[in-house]
């Protein structure tokens, strides 16, 4: 007969992981209390901290890509304004404008 595997949703993990961070319960006590292996227990609260270090790590990412986004478009807005006012320079002085 075979054992049946149990398959847990992220927000299953994430609460057990969550107990296991807190401290207030051994890990003893948490298996018991939703039924998970203590080894499983201690996988997926290694698993967070390190979802926790990523997390804080593309943050910081993207905030600076954001920057450098924002960096970029002003350098193309600059570009573009210059040469429309380069262009409307050039056909002034053919039409006889501004002399």
């Amino acid at each position: 007969m075979k054992k049946q595997i149990k398959h847990y949703s992220a927000e299953e993990k994430a609460k057990v992981a969550i107990e296991a961070l807190k401290g207030e319960l051994t890990i003893a006590q948490i298996s018991s209390k939703y039924g998970v292996h203590a080894n499983q227990i201690y996988r997926w609260k290694q698993e967070a901290i390190e979802g926790m270090i990523y997390g804080f790590k593309s943050k910081a990412k993207v905030k600076d890509n954001s920057e450098e986004d924002l960096i970029k478009s002003l350098y193309e807005q600059i570009g573009q304004l210059t040469v429309e006012r380069d262009w409307l320079k050039k056909k002034s002085k053919l039409f006889g404008i501004g002399t």
